[in-house]
């Protein structure tokens, strides 16, 4: 897996925060340990789910992959099911 380096500069309280959670009195062992910790948290939070739902459904407007619900949701959902399979292409 290929990685990639990131350079932030930090105000004196969040460094002395990131001081308090490294090294031999804190939790993890390096910086880098905790930003990826951090960034995975951010990943899981369902905020960020939201957020990633929210993007979809506006990348499946602009691609046409919309249709007129019926308010049946079993109905709805066949039909989702039925255009997903063709791929979008009645």
């Amino acid at each position: 897996m290929a990685s990639h380096r990131v350079n932030a500069r930090l105000t004196e309280p969040l460094a002395q925060h990131v001081a308090r959670v490294v090294g031999p009195k804190g939790i993890y062992e390096t910086p880098s340990e905790y930003i990826r910790c951090l960034i995975r948290r951010d990943m899981e939070s369902e905020t960020y789910q939201i957020y990633n739902a929210i993007l979809e459904g506006f990348q499946d407007i602009e691609e046409n992959r919309y249709f007129k619900g019926s308010g049946d949701f079993k109905k709805d959902m066949a039909l989702l099911a039925e255009k997903e399979a063709l791929n979008w292409n009645d």
